[in-house]
C-alpha cells in the first residue's frame, strides 16, 4: 500500500508536461459554467481567505525534499487560523494541501501525541521566511507578533516536487523551517523567492530583530530537532466496521 515516504510509480496517464495533471482542455460549455455559477453562487468559505502568505516547508521524513509554499488564509477567530495551501500564486497553481494554525492557548492543551504532530513559527517568522507578498511590513508587524506564538499542523496531499502529475500516495506531514543545519532553508529557493517578489529575506530579518520572541516553545513541537525522528504516513489495508443487522 501507499506511503508518503516513498515514491510512487508513473501514472499511467499520457499528456502533460512536469507536474501539469493529464486531461483535455476545458471546453466553453464548463467554463460558462464555472462563469455562472460564480455570479450565482455566494462561495462564502473560499471568500473568507483574506491573506496570502509566502514561506518554505520541509517533509517531515525527508528534511531535505524542501518546497515554496503559498497560503490562502481564513481567520476562524483570533485563535484558529486556516490555510488552502497552494505551490504557486498563479491561476494554474496546484492546492497541494492544507495547514491549520492554533495560538499557543490552544496548543497547550492537546494530547502530547497530537502536539508531536505541529511546528513552531517562531523561526519562520523572525528569519523572514514568512512574507505576506505586496503587504508593507510595519502594516505586518502587530500580526507577526503575534503569529511567533502560533503552532501549525500542514499535511501535503500532492507532492509536486517529485514530479507527481496527480496527488498520489499518502499525504506527507510538513515541518517549518529552524534555525538549525537540518532545518534550513536552500538558499536557492529562499533567493528565487525573493527575486519574484522584489524582496529580501535578510533585510526583513534585520527589520525584525526587536520583534519579542515566545517566552516558550512547547517541546513536542518541531519533534524532530529533539529526537531526530519524523513521521511518514502509511496507508493500510483494514477490516471495515460495519453496521449490526437490523433486528
Amino acid at each position: 500500500m501507499s506511503s508518503s515516504d516513498e515514491k510512487p510509480a508513473p501514472t499511467p496517464v499520457a499528456g502533460g508536461e512536469g507536474a501539469t495533471p493529464p486531461g483535455r482542455p476545458t471546453t466553453v460549455a464548463s467554463q460558462l459554467v464555472d462563469m455562472g455559477a460564480s455570479m450565482l453562487q455566494a462561495l462564502k468559505p473560499v471568500r473568507q481567505m483574506k491573506q496570502h502568505v509566502c514561506s518554505f516547508a520541509l517533509y517531515g521524513h525527508d528534511l531535505g525534499r524542501q518546497i515554496e509554499t503559498h497560503h490562502y488564509v481564513s481567520r476562524l477567530n483570533q485563535d484558529f487560523l486556516q490555510c488552502a495551501v497552494y505551490d504557486s500564486d498563479q491561476p494554474s497553481a496546484h492546492l497541494i494541501g492544507v495547514e491549520y494554525v492554533v495560538s499557543d492557548r490552544i496548543f497547550e492543551t492537546l494530547p502530547s501525541e497530537e502536539q508531536k504532530l505541529w511546528h513552531s513559527h517562531a523561526y519562520e517568522i523572525k528569519s523572514g521566511l514568512w512574507v505576506s507578498p505586496g503587504v508593507p511590513e510595519m502594516l505586518q508587524k502587530p500580526e507577526l507578533r503575534e503569529m511567533t506564538k502560533t503552532y501549525g499542523k500542514f499535511w501535503c496531499t500532492w507532492q509536486v516536487d517529485r514530479g507527481d502529475r496527480l496527488p498520489m500516495g499518502a499525504p506527507g506531514l510538513m515541518m517549518s523551517p529552524q534555525g538549525v543545519s537540518l532545518g534550513s532553508v536552500r538558499p536557492d529557493l529562499v533567493k528565487s523567492r525573493d527575486d519574484r517578489y522584489k524582496i529580501s529575506s535578510e533585510e526583513l530579518k534585520e527589520s525584525r530583530l526587536e520583534m519579542e520572541e515566545p517566552e516558550w516553545i512547547h517541546p513536542n513541537a518541531d519533534y524532530w530537532k529533539q529526537n531526530g525522528k519524523g513521521f511518514a504516513v502509511d496507508v493500510v489495508e483494514t477490516e471495515m466496521k460495519r453496521r449490526a443487522p437490523f433486528p
